[in-house]
């Protein structure tokens, strides 16, 4: 098992939380997502056929940005 920390810009309270966490458990593969707003951090375990970059695009699409 895969598993992927990032910090992120934008995730500012309950709703936004939910929406990505949501999104990114619609992904095949992807087994646990923890969302903490606190830290603006998302940790994500994930096997095949879910990959990283998808995991990202996920992220990047809910209208958040990741820190490189």
């Amino acid at each position: 098992m895969e598993r992927d920390h990032y910090i992120v810009n934008g995730l500012g309270n309950e709703n936004i939380k939910t929406q990505v966490k949501n999104a990114l458990e619609n992904i095949e593969g992807v087994n646990k997502v923890c969302v903490d707003l606190g830290r603006s951090s998302i940790e994500v375990a994930y096997n095949n056929p879910a990959t990283s970059e998808q995991i990202k695009n996920c992220i990047e699409s809910t209208g958040n940005t990741i820190q490189y």
